[in-house]
């Protein structure tokens, strides 16, 4: 006991500890009938942190060259002892990192969160789900098989269809005018460096905001309390919020052990630049939706399309003056659900007709 108060006035002489305890017992989270999507964004975090733990670890092993990173998943996946279970641990938590992501903005976009003074906020996670999409990009390739390399093949042509820089912007990215062992080089430098770069300062800036300006109550509740038909109510962050918070962390781990263990994420077979394209090649889920569009619109104008939404999509705090106001704006509703209801119904139909 004498040691650990020992301890506990060692690191308070350095780091403050009591200011910061008191800042998380001081610091409330609003309640009420919507509260169950505040903990979607903490639950973005702690399944990035995953897989920055599970990267990490990944790391020690494996080789970023054609010739050899095929053959250093298998060995991570054979030869290190629980290998198997990291790898797939980083695949399965990366594709719920990115769904969560969705769902984290487009609640926030139901609930209006992004009105005054919260538009930067706004900004910041939007750039966020963009870097979460680039890091699935990038790293759907590093393990050098078959599928990821005709997805990336794939993907990466759209980038041709970018006005006056596009053959450009494809020789950059593959690193030559084809998917060869530099694109994997590449790709592992974005992935691993470029990428975690950015999104530090993206997340840094994020989470500041978010401390700054602390959690929206959406219009509707604000209207209910304005008119006397509820009350302000809210929570301690720390224990209370931060125990649920946690409880959801442990269920999502213990999913993501579960689906590893009874479904280890696949490698394949090791990537073959000769061997022609199977039928009905697409990229990872996330980008389905738009990859399903550019078969039904010619090409430049589909990515000129949803380049323009991405921008609509960045500013919207800014243009939204009635949600500002306080006043529920339903036409941005109709047209956000709008959004999400077309991108879950082409996700659909590139899985269930990609021939089509």
């Amino acid at each position: 006991m004498e040691t650990g108060s020992r301890l506990y006035e060692w690191f308070n002489s350095r780091v403050d500890l009591e200011n910061i305890l008191k800042f998380m017992k001081k610091k409330t989270v609003p309640y009420h009938r919507h509260s169950l999507w505040y903990y979607i964004g903490g639950m973005c975090l702690y399944l990035f942190i995953i897989q920055v733990i599970t990267g990490i670890l990944l790391l020690l092993y494996y080789k970023p060259t054609a010739e050899a990173a095929f053959e250093s998943v298998q060995y991570i996946m054979t030869e290190v002892p629980f290998g198997w279970l990291i790898r797939s641990i980083h695949s399965y938590a990366a594709n719920l990192f990115i769904g969560f992501v969705f769902i984290h903005m487009f609640s926030v976009f139901l609930m209006k969160g992004y009105r005054k003074p919260r538009e930067l906020t706004w900004v910041s996670g939007v750039f966020l789900l963009f870097l979460a999409m680039a890091f699935g990009f990038s790293g759907y390739l590093l393990p050098w098989n078959q599928l990821a390399y005709l997805a990336t093949n794939v993907g990466t042509n759209f980038a041709v269809m970018v006005p006056f820089i596009g053959q450009w912007l494809l020789e950059f990215l593959r690193g030559g005018p084809e998917v060869t062992g530099a694109t994997l080089t590449r790709f592992f430098g974005f992935h691993v460096a470029v990428l975690p770069g950015i999104c530090t300062v993206f997340l840094a800036g994020h989470l500041i905001l978010v401390q700054r300006h602390g959690m929206s109550v959406p219009v509707s509740i604000e209207k209910e309390i304005r008119s006397g038909k509820a009350k302000r109510l809210e929570i301690p962050f720390f224990p209370n919020f931060l125990y649920r918070d946690a409880l959801g962390w442990t269920l999502a781990l213990g999913l993501i052990i579960l689906l590893s263990t009874l479904f280890p994420w696949e490698l394949g077979e090791k990537a073959d630049i000769l061997k022609p394209a199977p039928p009905h090649v697409r990229p990872e889920w996330f980008f389905v939706f738009m990859y399903q569009t550019l078969k039904y619109v010619p090409k430049a104008l589909g990515v000129f399309g949803f380049a323009v939404a991405a921008m609509v999509w960045i500013i919207l705090p800014f243009f939204d003056t009635k949600s500002n106001r306080g006043e529920y704006n339903r036409l941005f509703t109709i047209i956000g659900v709008a959004a999400l209801l077309y991108v879950i119904v082409f996700t659909v139909i590139g899985y269930v007709a990609p021939g089509e």
